[in-house]
């Protein structure tokens, strides 16, 4: 603890916001793992109308939840959570934070790694950090979504990025206006990027050894990236 007087500057505070849905197995350990981390003093997790114990195994760890009735997607869900933050740190219940920081429900205990992506932003060198993630194993697809992120993003900011649908961020709080509301639905992670970008703020791509529950080539995995 530091004492009063002694002249150092108090410890960066980091609010963590999760969006999940029907992630029960996992995102205990995700919580976890988010709040073994340093700068990280509050965790909330947005249950996404889930139909699983998503908002019990949340809670279990030691986060906040904000369960929705119905599911609004991801960006929906961000949001609300979100303003559910806001609505804390105005209130002065929760800390006023130096940075945010996103995070998948479905981590597990790799959330732990999350350090590397939130460092460029405590240190005052970026505005948006975003985790470049390496291949997961057992993931399927065919590219088709990452590549149209890729190019589509590329036209129309002249900046080609590695991971443009990469839920893992950090953001400097104060950027924050320049990128809501969020995007609704799975376009949040593009839309924030190139709002970013068109904004001015300094975003950087941080490689970090992450691990989510890839989805397959069945109906669901290519719906979920379509």
């Amino acid at each position: 603890m530091t004492e009063a007087g002694s002249g150092e500057a108090p410890a960066p505070v980091v609010l963590a916001l999760v969006a999940a849905r029907n992630e029960a197995e996992r995102v205990g350990a995700t919580v976890t793992a988010l709040r073994a981390l340093p700068a990280v003093a509050e965790v909330l997790v947005v249950s996404d109308g889930s139909t699983d114990a998503t908002a019990a195994g949340a809670l279990g760890a030691g986060a906040h939840c904000l369960e929705l009735p119905r599911n609004l997607g991801k960006g929906g869900a961000l949001n609300a959570g979100l303003a559910a933050l806001m609505g804390r740190v105005a209130e002065r219940v929760s800390p006023e934070p130096v940075a945010l920081l996103l995070a998948d429900g479905d981590l597990g205990s790799s959330a732990a790694r999350l350090d590397r992506v939130l460092a460029p932003v405590l240190a005052g060198d970026a505005d948006l950090a975003i985790a470049d993630l390496p291949p997961q194993q057992g993931a399927g697809g065919f590219g088709l979504a990452m590549g149209l992120a890729r190019q589509g993003m590329a036209r129309v900011t002249g900046r080609r990025m590695s991971e443009p649908l990469s839920g893992q961020r950090a953001i400097r709080w104060e950027a924050l206006p320049a990128l809501l509301p969020f995007a609704p639905g799975f376009g949040v992670e593009v839309a924030m990027t190139m709002d970013a970008l068109r904004a001015g703020l300094r975003v950087v791509e941080v490689e970090a050894d992450l691990r989510h529950a890839a989805t397959g080539k069945d109906l669901a995995g290519l719906l979920h990236r379509g």
